[in-house]
């Protein structure tokens, strides 16, 4: 007789992922299902009920408005959990949901996640980052037993709130698949030739920092394409402002590439990965380019310093376009060296940050919790 402890999943919204925070339960998931009967709530999506062998999927509609809709979306999510959902356990991702902390605690046991400072994208309005704060509140006063995937939001969480927040990094899936075809039709649609420059980012906005990137390829004589991939329909105005700053450059902007499959093909082929983001939280992306063994120049952001070093990645000064430009230079002239870091990078990841070895720390808190 199965005695399969039921686990629920709040607070996501895509499912298949999208990237960041939909992509790490995606991966928990799959390595759950064999332990846990798992249920996830999500947007509606042809592909989901099926996705996952096993995973009980609750369906509930997007919304417009935005930021409305999407708390309207947690409130029928949270509505269902209450009166209909029988589980041993509720894992809660994101801070944005924390408002009906209070309410499943009374009935639930709860572990909730926090995968950055949202308030610190400058995607939102002020009324969205007061907002935002005011859920960061939620998330530390509630009942529910909290982790970050950011060691530096840990550390920030115990200085200002003196609650502890245990950090359980993000990770990579190291069985992976490529999709080379996929890539190699992108590349051909859009006329891109090696060697190439890889920027990728799902939502590309001021903070992942590609104008930064851009100002510094202004600076250098180097021949390489810039790719650019992801959404740049969200913000217009910054989207323009990237098209002046590229307009002598050789930059191909390919848009949002859904399938990691391809992603990771595009990324296996270029020559260089640049990272160049002003804020994250921990970014599986970061991993997941290690992973693949690609040279990396990226922001020295408490958050990727914490993961690599100088011997597994070229770090710049965040936001110094002059850095960038002398990183850029270098790791051009000195492609040998760079491979070698991505080597060591590499390696990290698989011995560190594999989701199968991640997995297992959360399976602990939750033996914990559940008792």
């Amino acid at each position: 007789m199965d005695h399969k402890k039921k686990i629920c999943f709040f607070g996501i919204k895509y499912y298949p992922s999208r990237g960041g925070t939909s992509r790490v339960a995606e991966n928990l998931i799959k390595n759950l299902t064999g332990k846990y009967d798992i249920t996830i709530y999500c947007y509606k999506n042809k592909r989901a009920l099926n996705f996952i062998k096993g995973v009980r999927v609750i369906q509930i509609p997007e919304f417009p408005f935005r930021s409305a809709g999407v708390f309207f979306y947690y409130f029928l999510c949270a509505v269902h959990i209450l009166f209909t959902g029988k589980y041993d356990l509720i894992h809660a991702h994101k801070t944005d949901c924390a408002f009906f902390l209070p309410l499943l605690t009374r009935k639930n046991k709860v572990i909730c996640t926090s995968h950055e400072a949202p308030y610190l994208r400058d995607k939102w309005s002020f009324i969205g980052k007061a907002y935002f704060r005011l859920m960061e509140r939620f998330f530390i006063h509630s009942n529910a037993t909290l982790t970050t995937i950011s060691k530096p939001l840990s550390a920030y969480y115990y200085k200002k709130y003196k609650r502890f927040v245990k950090y359980i990094p993000n990770g990579v899936d190291l069985d992976k698949n490529y999709s080379q075809s996929d890539a190699d039709e992108i590349l051909k649609e859009f006329s891109i030739q090696k060697p190439y420059l890889l920027f990728a980012a799902r939502r590309v906005m001021a903070t992942k920092g590609c104008h930064t990137l851009l100002d510094a390829l202004t600076l250098t004589n180097l021949k390489f394409t810039l790719v650019i991939a992801g959404d740049t329909s969200q913000l217009p105005e910054y989207t323009e402002q990237l098209r002046r700053k590229s307009s002598k450059l050789n930059v191909k902007f390919i848009g949002y590439v859904d399938k990691l499959e391809t992603l990771l093909a595009l990324v296996q082929k270029s020559n260089l990965f640049i990272f160049p983001s002003e804020t994250e939280g921990m970014s599986i992306m970061l991993l997941e380019v290690a992973s693949v063994g690609t040279p990396l120049i990226c922001s020295d952001i408490p958050e990727n310093t914490e993961v690599f070093n100088h011997r597994e990645v070229l770090f710049f000064k965040n936001k110094n376009v002059d850095d960038l430009a002398e990183k850029l230079i270098w790791a051009n002239n000195n492609m040998t060296k760079m491979s070698e870091k991505a080597k060591r990078a590499k390696n990290k990841v698989s011995h560190d940050y594999s989701w199968r070895k991640i997995t297992q720390e959360y399976e602990k808190i939750y033996e914990d919790i559940i008792g």
